[in-house]
């Protein structure tokens, strides 16, 4: 779709000394996705951020961990696609908090594994139903046709960026 002359970003700008490119958030994936994402977690996060005073990367953290104890600081990262000193910070505050245990894993005593602790489990029995009613909400008037293409669509999109991923590193 062409720009419009309008755009500010245009030769005929008033203010614009050469074009520009033009982004059309509406349209880019990336945006789209990290606009929903910000939306979609920022609801739930007032729940247990109320309850529980758990931020975002706290709560991904313990739900890793909930779901696949024994896990590394660093697999954490990995499963999360989160940024290793952001989980590292987490998971040093739900140590502190008492909500996180570290353990030294049973076959390699040099690696440290992390695990919920019995009140990390309390906050996980919580909030992870929670976390179900709002997805179940939130994908209500889907049908199970558009959940399952969703779905995939998501896990191919997901071997996409993996493989444009390696492709940028190789």
């Amino acid at each position: 779709m062409p720009a419009s002359n309008s755009h500010p970003g245009n030769a005929s700008s008033p203010h614009a000394t050469e074009p520009h490119a033009v982004l059309e958030l509406e349209s880019f994936l990336p945006y789209r996705l990290s606009v929903l994402s910000n939306r979609v977690s920022g609801m739930i996060a007032r729940i247990y951020t109320e309850r529980f005073a758990l931020g975002v990367t706290e709560w991904r953290v313990m739900a890793v961990l909930g779901r696949y104890p024994d896990l590394s600081a660093n697999e954490v990262a990995q499963r999360t696609a989160m940024d290793k000193v952001a989980v590292s910070r987490a998971v040093a505050r739900l140590i502190e908090a008492g909500r996180l245990q570290r353990d030294t894993h049973d076959d390699d005593r040099r690696r440290s594994v992390l695990r919920l602790s019995e009140s990390g489990y309390r906050i996980y029995d919580e909030v992870a139903p929670l976390a179900l009613e709002f997805e179940r909400r939130l994908l209500g008037d889907l049908s199970e046709a558009e959940r399952k293409l969703l779905f995939r669509l998501i896990d191919r999109l997901d071997e996409l960026e993996f493989r444009v991923e390696a492709e940028t590193a190789g």
